[in-house]
């Protein structure tokens, strides 16, 4: 008796949420912290292992619900579809603070860099660091770091997905 195939799109739905939820909760933290504009590397740590761990449960839960079967493509695919909806739902909570609640967020995050890089690059001249800033101010805007932001959380949901993958899969025999 052949298994029906199980659909992967509650999964992918229920896990980016989730991981779009908890972003924004990590967002919310570091605002009311006003830890935005120069967060501490801890943030990015539990950000990154939230990803990790919300990629990693939502393949094992779709292996769990398909049978304990699971191909390296079903487990990229839900890793990138986790990773994009979380990575949606985090931009849209970026577009909201840099435009709405915090307009000039972007001149406080580029006023930081400045005195971050005055400070560990002190023999740059003025004119390497205006051409440094230009740079990182063409980048820091909205939208920019909004597609910027989405394609790291694909390139993250991608490995992850791809490691997890690797390890979880298990292919149901054909006969």
């Amino acid at each position: 008796m052949k298994n029906a195939k199980v659909s992967s799109k509650k999964t992918i739905i229920n896990n980016g949420v989730l991981l779009g939820i908890i972003s924004v909760l990590l967002g919310v933290i570091m605002y009311v912290t006003n830890t935005y504009t120069d967060p501490h590397w801890v943030y990015n740590l539990v950000g990154f292992l939230v990803i990790i761990g919300i990629i990693t449960y939502g393949i094992k839960s779709y292996k769990t619900s398909n049978n304990g079967y699971l191909t390296l493509s079903e487990a990229i695919k839900i890793g990138l579809g986790i990773a994009l909806i979380g990575g949606i739902i985090g931009a849209i909570w970026s577009l909201t603070v840099t435009t709405v609640i915090e307009p000039d967020y972007t001149q406080q995050v580029l006023e930081v860099q400045r005195e971050k890089m005055i400070e560990t690059y002190p023999d740059f001249s003025q004119e390497q660091i205006d051409q440094s800033m230009s740079i990182a101010e063409k980048l820091s805007s909205p939208f920019v770091s909004i597609a910027l932001s989405i394609i790291a959380s694909l390139f993250f949901g991608f490995i992850i997905s791809l490691i997890s993958g690797l390890i979880m899969q298990k292919k149901q025999d054909l006969y």
